[in-house]
């Protein structure tokens, strides 16, 4: 009873505060009003499903979570579904308790939660509530000094599925350590037979792709790999391999969209997605899947597709001084690299990185990704940040020529200087797009 009543006050003490934080413009609310409900009632988490009616559904994997959920999160939207959903991002437990406690109203309930986690968090997430499925969409090598090697963040996710007796998972087939998880639990697969590309820039990639093992010691080997280590797999040592998708797809992927046919029950379905790269055709396809899972249909599906807006730097379009500018955070070499496939070089770029908490103290994973890509740049290349030294540095032995760069550790100088000479690329890391996101709003 006591802790109900912690539970109640919480909610009446979190609309005060994120009250009194908008008025003092002193944060983006995205995690403080969730400390604050976690402080007073440490368990908060623990009472909020109740406020859910059909399913609550989660997301994971080190690229591609906010995308994916929030495509998942509109699609539901969209067919008329009442849902509540960490929309800028913030996926630890303060930043799920956040969502809720400014969400929730005690008379009120919802027909989904649409929560993207932290893979560390997840675990910790699933000691409060039990979901009813697991959308996870890859995992690449990401902040070395958070998560460890990858073995260490898929132990994690193992630990949370582990934990939730009934959980559903959507996996990436094409992923081989995401593919694995599927050892206890009910799953189902989406994945890429064929791949094409109708677009301008450069599709390969300098970047190394990625060796995995088999459980049982042989090295994986690929009939096809599209980037790291995604791709369609085999064990010759032991016969493991890719499993066989209950939503294979094909892409086309073109400058600004991709066109994806996804077979459900043995016919295909034509989509098309309004956002640039293949990575984010997996997210799609990802969020297609799962509304299949629903039941959702094709026109359901695409309404929300075609209304959907990329969201918080994830190939974000807005004007910034009267130019068109495009954000896409950048934070591991894979993802890095798969974003740099598709700037266009004839803009301005700016390259954002901080070595905060948040963004990984260990920057080394700039020299994994491909900059290589920016060496034909037309126009201003500016490094910006608190690594934006070394990002100079980097840009210089990707072989961007060395009157195109410019050191300007300020973001704020370093994005007017670039968005008041014409059209702008901004790449920030995690914490530079926070900032970036409070000096243009």
């Amino acid at each position: 009873m006591i802790n109900k009543l912690k539970f109640y006050l919480s909610l009446i003490i979190a609309r005060c505060a994120y009250l009194g934080i908008k008025i003092l413009n002193k944060s983006s609310g995205t995690s403080f009003v969730g400390m604050l409900v976690l402080k007073i009632c440490p368990d908060f988490l623990k009472y909020c499903p109740k406020y859910i009616k059909k399913r609550i559904v989660t997301i994971t994997g080190t690229n591609g979570k906010s995308t994916t959920s929030g495509i998942i999160a509109h699609i539901l939207e969209t067919a008329h579904q009442n849902v509540i959903h960490n929309l800028k991002g913030a996926n630890m437990l303060t930043g799920v308790a956040n969502v809720f406690a400014l969400s929730v109203r005690p008379l009120k309930r919802f027909d989904y939660a649409v929560i993207e986690s932290d893979e560390a968090y997840l675990s910790k997430l699933y000691n409060y509530m039990n979901a009813n499925y697991l959308v996870v969409t890859n995992l690449f090598r990401d902040q070395l000094d958070r998560y460890g090697e990858l073995n260490t963040t898929a132990d994690f996710i193992k630990n949370a599925i582990d934990k939730n007796p009934d959980l559903k998972l959507i996996l990436n087939a094409d992923d081989p350590i995401v593919a694995a998880f599927n050892r206890t639990k009910y799953a189902v697969y989406y994945g890429f037979e064929n791949i094409e590309y109708k677009c301008s820039y450069e599709h390969n990639s300098n970047a190394p792709l990625e060796v995995f093992n088999c459980s049982c010691g042989e090295e994986l080997k690929y009939s096809k790999q599209f980037f790291a280590q995604q791709g369609h797999y085999f064990c010759p040592a032991c016969g493991y391999k890719r499993p066989e998708c209950n939503y294979p797809a094909n892409v086309v992927v073109y400058d600004d969209y991709s066109i994806i046919n996804v077979q459900n029950r043995g016919i295909y379905f034509e989509f098309k997605v309004g956002l640039a790269g293949l990575y984010n055709a997996y997210n799609a396809l990802a969020a297609i899947s799962f509304a299949f899972e629903c039941g959702l249909n094709q026109e359901e599906i695409q309404k929300a597709l075609d209304s959907y807006h990329a969201i918080f730097g994830r190939t974000e379009k807005c004007v910034i001084n009267g130019n068109p500018t495009v954000i896409q955070l950048i934070k591991n070499p894979t993802g890095a690299s798969e974003v740099l496939k598709t700037v266009d070089l004839k803009s301005n770029i700016v390259i954002a990185i901080n070595d905060n908490y948040a963004d990984g103290r260990d920057i080394s994973w700039l020299w994994d990704s491909d900059f290589e890509q920016l060496k034909n740049a037309e126009k201003l290349v500016i490094a910006s940040g608190s690594r934006a030294n070394d990002m100079a540095t980097r840009l210089k032995y990707a072989g961007v020529p060395k009157e195109k760069i410019i050191v300007e550790p300020n973001i704020k100088k370093a994005i007017n200087k670039a968005t008041t000479a014409g059209k702008t690329t901004i790449l920030p890391s995690y914490t530079a797009l926070l900032k970036l996101t409070k000096e243009i709003r």
